[in-house]
């Protein structure tokens, strides 16, 4: 880890208990800092972290921000989900604080070579299958970020010598400052999280904020195949390389191969590493088949497109179980896909009403009130042959701590199916 002592003795507030804001608070604690942490939701996660925090003499506060905990901090480093509209960011601002994200944090100590992932859809795949190639080459590697292991959880194990595949979101790319990428990749770019960006276009300048401090001695990677990326060529600072599906690989194949290319890595190895590659939790995994039934783990789809990509990847007659908490989704794109492939939709979660008004009039839809019941709809409407498909389109935090979690309650309840139809 580098510059260990920049953080001791400063008097910081963590914005937020979840997974990056525990490891943040565990991290700044380590290095002698002043470590406080409040979190307006009072729930048995919360209480968790905060009674391993509160054994290590961290203050914490739950159910609310209180003004006590904002002044006098000489920084805030601040959670994904924390919007600039939230009262902590708000009053940092009148006082002058600087308010930093959790990779923020995590950079400013990083002596590895970080390889940073981010678009709309893919960027899990893509940054598990670069740690995979890193990995493969005999490379110390640490695949965090928004896949799931915050940065701040790994930083303080960082040598010269390692690497770091790192997925980042935009809401991450928010507020840094310094975090400078050598390889920075943009997968694609679509509509999405307009429940917390005004329009498009501020969707996609915090995207773009991945590269903005790179320089000629940096990577830019890019989707040629996209017109809002390929447009970025125009940028100054790094050096712009593309990458297209093509050679029998998808484009997340892809964009891992030209990493790969840019870290010396041969074309052979990577191949293998593509072919040996069974997926990762939550994206298009396959869970189960129960009497000629297959059930398909999608959760990580919070978005129309990734579930357009599910519905174009699996075969067979589809029953989809969708919905969640809104987040400015355009429901109609996967009309043409409903109609072709899919013989009935069950909607769950706080975005059920929405879709099923973009869906009116082009297949019958029924609601049900939990995850579990869904699946039980869907398998009594179900024949031999038919896939099961959990591809939400939208965010989990109506009903679930994360889109981990719906996905364990998912298999979960196909496991307990699968387990009383072995009875039978």
């Amino acid at each position: 880890m580098k510059n260990p002592l920049a953080w001791r003795n400063k008097k910081v507030c963590v914005i937020g208990l979840a997974r990056s804001g525990f490891a943040c608070a565990n991290l700044l604690n380590q290095l002698g800092a002043s470590v406080s942490v409040t979190d307006n939701q009072l729930n048995q996660a919360t209480e968790i972290n905060a009674a391993k925090l509160k054994a290590k003499d961290i203050k914490v506060e739950l159910g609310k921000h209180s003004p006590g905990f904002i002044e006098g901090n000489d920084f805030l480093v601040v959670s994904p989900g924390v919007t600039d509209t939230s009262l902590p960011i708000i009053r940092a601002k009148e006082l002058g604080i600087p308010a930093i994200s959790e990779i923020e944090l995590a950079w400013s100590l990083c002596p590895a070579t970080v390889i940073a992932v981010t678009g709309t859809n893919g960027k899990t795949t893509v940054t598990t299958l670069i740690g995979k190639i890193l990995e493969a080459k005999g490379k110390h590697v640490f695949v965090c970020g928004n896949i799931g292991t915050p940065f701040s959880a790994e930083v303080s194990r960082m040598s010269c010598d390692d690497f770091v595949s790192l997925e980042v979101s935009s809401f991450q790319l928010e507020k840094i400052v310094t975090f400078k990428p050598k390889v920075s990749v943009i997968l694609n770019f679509s509509r999405n999280h307009l429940d917390r960006y005004l329009d498009m276009k501020g969707y996609l300048e915090a995207k773009k904020r991945i590269f903005m401090n790179q320089d000629n001695n940096d990577y830019l990677v890019l989707n040629s195949q996209d017109n809002f990326v390929n447009d970025l060529e125009k940028i100054t600072g790094p050096k712009v390389v593309y990458f297209s599906e093509g050679e029998g690989l998808n484009p997340n194949q892809a964009a891992a191969l030209t990493v790969g290319s840019l870290l010396g890595i041969e074309k052979e190895l990577c191949f293998k590493v593509f072919d040996d590659f069974k997926g990762v939790e939550h994206r298009l995994e396959f869970v189960e088949e129960v009497n000629g039934i297959k059930f398909i783990n999608d959760s990580k789809a919070t978005t129309v497109d990734s579930t357009v990509w599910a519905l174009k990847n699996v075969t067979g007659p589809v029953i989809l179980i969708a919905g969640g908490r809104e987040k400015g989704n355009d429901y109609t794109l996967i009309l043409e896909l409903v109609k072709e492939k899919v013989k009935e939709v069950i909607l769950i979660g706080e975005a059920k009403e929405r879709i099923k008004a973009a869906l009116d009039g082009i297949i019958a839809t029924r609601q049900a009130p939990s995850l579990e019941e869904a699946v039980r709809q869907a398998f009594a409407g179900a024949r031999r042959g038919c896939v099961v498909l959990f591809s939400p389109m939208c965010k989990s935090f109506d009903m679930f701590n994360d889109y981990e979690h719906r996905g364990k309650v998912f298999k979960q309840a196909i496991y307990a199916l699968a387990k009383s139809k072995n009875l039978v």
